[in-house]
């Protein structure tokens, strides 16, 4: 395809407004951004991606465009001669502002967190051989790094804001690049040295 038929879009935009924020902390609207961000989709395809009925797709997407967070990206001809809008999200990956939310806000999302830091973390020992011997952590210092890592995730989003998605990666590229190197600034700590090394100790 020619670069120039490519429907670039900008590639992170980071989220201050708690209200909006608590739109995103919904799993479907989440799911519908990520989706639309690989190829604009209609109400209909949505729906069946999602599995869900056609009136609560329109529910979250009009949501989503309330908060500004995705647009019509083109409206064609579908079956029948039916008009048929194509939804496109405004960025390519969307981050929260850990700073402004608050702790109740917080508390919604640290689960998530958790479970994006166990499995980082459990990526990091396979990949070192280390499958047997995970860093024992306890529930609390897992929390507390989730929160760091959370921090980490948007000082490094803040250095792609404004950027256009280039055309050689998408959306969950862009996330695995962010969230590695937000993990690489976290693992030079001395705070989180041991749970990074090679030689996995108790924390």
């Amino acid at each position: 395809m020619h670069l120039a038929c490519l429907m670039l879009m900008q590639a992170v935009k980071i989220i201050h407004d708690p209200r909006v924020i608590r739109m995103l902390a919904d799993p479907v609207r989440r799911e519908i951004l990520r989706l639309t961000s690989m190829r604009p989709m209609t109400e209909t395809q949505l729906a069946k991606k999602l599995s869900l009925a056609k009136p609560s797709v329109w529910h979250h997407l009009k949501i989503l465009q309330s908060a500004t967070l995705i647009k019509i990206e083109k409206i064609k001809p579908g079956k029948h001669g039916i008009l048929e809008k194509y939804y496109k999200p405004q960025a390519a990956l969307f981050i929260e502002d850990w700073e402004q939310l608050s702790l109740k806000l917080k508390r919604r999302f640290i689960p998530r967190k958790i479970q994006l830091l166990k499995g980082m973390l459990s990526a990091i020992e396979y990949a070192k051989g280390k499958k047997n011997e995970l860093v024992e952590i306890s529930s609390e210092t897992m929390e507390e790094l989730a929160e760091e890592l959370a921090k980490k995730i948007l000082d490094t989003a803040k250095e792609y804001e404004g950027q256009e998605l280039t055309v050689d990666r998408d959306g969950g590229i862009l996330q695995i690049e962010i969230y590695r190197k937000a993990l690489e600034e976290l693992a030079k700590k001395k705070k989180w040295r041991n749970i990074f090394s090679c030689n996995p100790s108790s924390v």
